[in-house]
C-alpha cells in the first residue's frame, strides 16, 4: 500500500471519530443540556442520547439537583453588640426557567451571597441581641421569603435559608454566662431565704404550741395536787375530830419532807446535802415552812380573799 495512501485514511478515521464524538452525548436524569448553534441559544435537552450537528453546535449542562451554600454575616444588633450569624441556603434550578439559570447569572453563589447580606443587615440592626436570639427562626423565614422573591426571577428557587447560630464576640457570651449565673444566685437565695423563714415560723410555731401545752400540763398538774390535798384535808378532818386545815397541811408537809430525803438518799450521784436528823429538826422545819406561807407579800394578801375562820 502507498504510504501516502495509508497516512490520508489514517486521517479519515481519526476525523470520522471525531466528528462521532462531537455527534453523540449523552445527558444525565439528575441535568439538562443547553445546545447553542454557533454560539446562539437552539434548544433545552433532556436526559438521554442526543445527536449535535457536528462543528455547529456545541451542549452545556446545567445541574438540577438542590445545592448547599454556607455564608457567614457579620452585622452589629440594635444595642450594639457585634455578631457573626451563619447562613445556610438550599437551592435548586426551576426546571421550567434552565435558560433564565444558564444565562442571566454567571455566578449564581455570589449573587445569593449578596442577598443574603442584603437581607440580614436589613433586620439584625433593629433588634437588641436578646431578640436576635429570641426571633432566630423569624429571621431564617423573613430571609427565604426575600431571597426567593429575587432569585426566582433568575430561575433559581430558594428551598430553605437557614440562621444555624448567633455568635457574639467572647468577651460579650462571658459576660452574658456571669449575668445569668448571678440571677440564678440570686433565685437560689431567696428559695433560700424563704425556706429558712418557713422552717423558722414552724419551729416558732411548734415551740409555742408545745409551751403552752407544757402550760396545760403544769396547771392541770397543779389542780389535781391542790384537788387531792382538798380531798385528802377533808376526809383527815372528817376522820379525825377537831383536826384544824393547819394541822392536816403540817402533816403533809412533814410527810413531803421525809419522802423527799428518803429520794435523795436512793439516788445515785446526788451531791453531799448536810442535813438535821434529829427529831426536833422536823418540827423547826415544819414552822419554818408555815411561816414562810403566812408571811405573804402585801400585794398578794390584798389581792387574795381573807380565809374564813375555822369552825
Amino acid at each position: 500500500m502507498d504510504p501516502v495512501l495509508g497516512v490520508v485514511l489514517l486521517v479519515l478515521v481519526l476525523a470520522l471519530l471525531i466528528t462521532l464524538l462531537k455527534t453523540l452525548y449523552t445527558v444525565r436524569t439528575s441535568q439538562a443540556g443547553v445546545v447553542e448553534r454557533f454560539g446562539k441559544f437552539n434548544r433545552i435537552v433532556r436526559p438521554g442520547l442526543h445527536l449535535l450537528i457536528p462543528y455547529a453546535e456545541r451542549v452545556a449542562f446545567v445541574d438540577l439537583q438542590v445545592q448547599q451554600a454556607q455564608f457567614s454575616v457579620e452585622t452589629k444588633t440594635r444595642d450594639n453588640v457585634f455578631v457573626q450569624i451563619p447562613v445556610s441556603v438550599q437551592y435548586g434550578v426551576l426546571d421550567d426557567k434552565i435558560f433564565d439559570a444558564f444565562y442571566r447569572l454567571s455566578r449564581p453563589q455570589k449573587q445569593i451571597e449578596s442577598f443574603v447580606f442584603n437581607s440580614i443587615l436589613g433586620h439584625v440592626p433593629k433588634l437588641t441581641l436578646d431578640e436576635t436570639f429570641e426571633q432566630m427562626s423569624g429571621i431564617s423565614i423573613a430571609v427565604k421569603v426575600e431571597l426567593d422573591a429575587t432569585m426566582r426571577e433568575f430561575g433559581f428557587n430558594i428551598l430553605t435559608a437557614l440562621v444555624t447560630d448567633i455568635i457574639p464576640d467572647a468577651k460579650v457570651k462571658a459576660a452574658m454566662n456571669d449575668i445569668n449565673a448571678a440571677q440564678r444566685s440570686q433565685v437560689a437565695a431567696q428559695a433560700k431565704g424563704e425556706a429558712d423563714k418557713i422552717l423558722k415560723v414552724k419551729q416558732a410555731e411548734a415551740e409555742a404550741e408545745s409551751k403552752a401545752l407544757q402550760g396545760k400540763g403544769i396547771a392541770a398538774e397543779r389542780q389535781a395536787i391542790i384537788d387531792g390535798l382538798r380531798a385528802s384535808i377533808e376526809h383527815f378532818r372528817e376522820s379525825v375530830p377537831g383536826t384544824t386545815a393547819e394541822d392536816v397541811m403540817a402533816l403533809v408537809l412533814l410527810t413531803q419532807y421525809f419522802d423527799t430525803l428518803k429520794d435523795i438518799g436512793m439516788r445515785g450521784g446526788t451531791n453531799t446535802l448536810f442535813l438535821p436528823n434529829n427529831p426536833g429538826a422536823a418540827n423547826d422545819f415544819l414552822q419554818q415552812i408555815l411561816a414562810g406561807l403566812r408571811s405573804q407579800p402585801a400585794h398578794s394578801m390584798s389581792a387574795a380573799p381573807a380565809p374564813k375562820p375555822q369552825s
